[in-house]
């Protein structure tokens, strides 16, 4: 039986070392063993142990431990263990919602029953998913200074909807807030702070703020994972006292679904500025359309105006930005190689303005919520100022610069910048001496054994590295196909040709299919061309992007068994369908990112001016990574079995097509050469 105390030395109260009672937890007669519901598994003990030595020795650990390991179990009870029993503070990281769900209402309950120990566990989200009952109860007061009749009326259903809620969040709503009348109720930084809200129990993000500051266990997601540790970074680097963990003070970390660090990190250490989100923050505090905002209930004549000008100037300077990028016939990326882009007419007006705005703040009580208001929103337009003028300068040499155009029509333009190599802004922060952190995923490796690759991206090269096998039996489970007769992609009939295939294959599964694109255009052509033979057979085909949310279509695929799903980009990982309803995982070509995003150009370059081979040494592990998670959609229990269709010849015309073979599960490989 598994032991907690109180003990400090990192081995257990009893003095035994933790690695040997999680060995022993884990083993075929141990703790584990006496639940129904377990099945032991060499794989998850070999894991949970490495995780153990991890947090015993202070340290840094890469594991890759292929589906079904049983990977949640595998670092919770460790984790859980280890925080207990030395007043550390677990943060356990997650990419996708579903697995964030999944470790708070499963698998902790399952570890507290098992460790027989309370101990807390907090989901800390970002602090705008939670009304603020007093910014509510200010905006109640005030409604048509604020907001349009409609607008009004959607006000008071949260009103009522905040009576009633004990979550406070706004994944305990049944129904979805607009951004504008959210802002104004939802917890602000520099607005609904311990001394203004932290008083008594009413507000709900400090609730959450007080449980997390005491709990053994914290998980959030990997954004804000990365935005606040990125907080901490900051005040370290400006001389001020950071709390020496990553989110808490004497913390530790455990990264899972880490093969996405790369990319979530880089977009939350670089920048953002939007023409949409800037006129969304000055009409906050005054919009000259509606004559409603904070402005005007003060009767602020001064920043009234303020706001009008900068607004105007603002719509200038993006039309001359869309004037000067040229963007191509299917990218939404310009990518901005000099300073100066246009003038910044922009930085005299935002300064004006934030300086009305603090001006009118100074005439109101010290500390009343109003001032707040008003100097939060200040604040806003000084980081926008900051913002505006790192991008123009291009200060930083070792990031990129581009100009991204969003929403449906393209109206909306981005100026963004990232890190072109998060390894070395992560180095020494995240895996530096004193560190002790996690990185595990199903996909971490691109086929290699010591999952070098996926180290060297992340800064984590010194890390202990571990690669464990699925204990799935692919060789009965799964079968993979290779049409070698597809024509190349791109050419006259390769669209023809997936029709083809896509309509022989299907037969074989009777439907049950996700059908995985890399071209939105391709996918939308291909099902065009398909709706009579959906017709003909009674199948129901859904295709990303019809109206359905994402969630909702995997629900409506797993119900209705024969249906078929035609997916893009974020279909490939993080959908999980066990079962009879996903029997046929179809690869319309190999997953290779297109280099013409600005992040992507660049790492490539980078890699081709040091003189490496980009292809080989990025293009080619990043597709095999994604194939691998495409892939991995297919067999999900013991129970599952199905096909793997690839229709790509280049899997066995070209001498990097082995690459992508030999990192697939273990299963049975036929070339079709017909």
């Amino acid at each position: 039986m598994i032991s907690v105390g109180d003990g400090h030395d990192g081995g257990g109260s009893s003095g035994v070392k933790l690695s040997h009672e999680i060995d022993d937890v884990f083993s075929d007669s141990g703790l584990l063993s006496k639940s129904p519901d377990f099945s032991y598994r060499p794989q998850q003990q070999e894991m949970a142990v490495a995780v153990a030595e991890t947090l015993e020795d202070t340290g840094v650990l890469s594991v890759e431990a292929g589906t079904g390991v049983g990977k949640s179990l595998a670092y919770l009870i460790p984790a859980v263990k280890f925080a207990i029993e030395n007043e550390r503070k677990a943060v356990i990281s997650t990419h996708t919602i579903n697995l964030q769900e999944q470790l708070v209402n499963k698998d902790l309950p399952i570890v507290k029953k098992l460790l027989k120990q309370e101990f807390d566990a907090v989901l800390l989200k970002g602090r705008g998913n939670f009304v603020c009952p007093a910014r509510l109860r200010r905006a109640m007061e005030r409604p048509r200074d604020l907001f349009s009749s409609s607008e009004t009326e959607e006000l008071r259903a949260i009103y009522d909807w905040a009576e009633e809620t004990l979550d406070g969040s706004l994944s305990d709503m049944d129904f979805q807030p607009s951004a504008k009348v959210w802002s104004q109720v939802c917890s602000e930084a520099h607005v609904c702070t311990r001394k203004s809200c932290g008083r008594g129990d009413a507000c709900f993000y400090q609730n959450v703020r007080k449980r997390a500051e005491k709990a053994e266990v914290i998980v959030v997601n990997h954004t804000l994972f990365f935005t606040l540790f990125a907080q901490e970074v900051e005040s370290i680097e400006l001389g001020e006292s950071g709390s020496g963990g990553y989110l808490f003070a004497n913390d530790f970390a455990i990264l899972d679904e880490a093969h996405t660090l790369e990319d979530v990190a880089a977009k939350q250490l670089g920048l953002r500025l939007s023409h949409a989100g800037m006129r969304f923050d000055v009409q906050r505090l005054y919009n000259p359309k509606t004559k409603r905002g904070l402005l005007k209930t003060l009767r602020n004549g001064e920043g009234m105006q303020c706001a009008e000008e900068l607004l105007e100037v603002a719509e200038t300077f993006f039309e001359e930005v869309g004037e000067v990028v040229e963007f191509g016939q299917y990218s939404r990326e310009f990518r901005v190689r000099k300073p100066e882009l246009v003038d910044n007419s922009m930085a005299l007006p935002l300064r004006n303005f934030w300086t009305a705005v603090e001006e009118a703040a100074e005439d109101l009580e010290k500390d009343s919520a109003v001032r707040n208001e008003l100097m939060d929103g200040a604040r806003r337009m000084r980081e926008m100022h900051g913002g505006l003028k790192m991008f123009l300068d291009q200060d930083d040499d070792d990031s990129v610069y581009w100009v991204e155009k969003t929403g449906r029509d393209g109206e909306n333009l981005v100026l963004q910048s990232a890190p072109i190599n998060v390894a070395d802004r992560l180095r020494e922060t995240m895996f530096g001496k004193g560190k002790t952190c996690v990185l595990t995923s199903a996909t971490l490796g691109a086929g290699d054994a010591d999952l070098g690759y996926f180290r060297k991206r992340v800064g984590a090269e010194k890390s202990r590295f571990l690669k464990i096998g699925s204990p799935f039996d692919y060789q009965k489970q799964m079968q993979v196909y290779v049409m070698q007769s597809m024509p190349d992609p791109g050419t006259e009939k390769y669209e023809s040709a997936l029709v083809h295939w896509i309509e022989r294959v299907l037969k074989y599964t009777e439907g049950k299919a996700f059908v995985l694109f890399t071209s939105y255009r391709v996918m939308r052509n291909v099902a065009e061309a398909m709706e009579d033979y959906f017709d003909e057979m009674g199948w129901r085909l859904l295709v990303q992007g019809d109206g359905m949310p994402r969630h909702q279509m995997v629900d409506v695929f797993r119900d209705d068994v024969h249906s078929v799903l035609f997916g893009t980009d974020s279909f490939w990982a993080g959908v999980d369908v066990p079962g009879e309803s996903l029997s046929n995982v179809i690869v319309t070509r190999l997953p290779f990112s297109v280099p013409d995003h600005p992040l992507i150009a660049c790492k490539i370059e980078e890699i081709e001016e040091n003189g490496g081979n980009a292809f080989m040494e990025y293009s080619v592990p990043e597709a095999v990574i994604k194939l691998r998670q495409g892939v991995g959609r297919l067999i999900r229990s013991e129970k599952d079995s199905g096909l793997v269709v690839i229709l790509d010849n280049r899997v066995v015309t070209k001498r990097y097509g082995k690459m992508f073979l030999d990192s697939l599960p273990p299963a049975p490989v036929k070339i079709v050469k017909e």
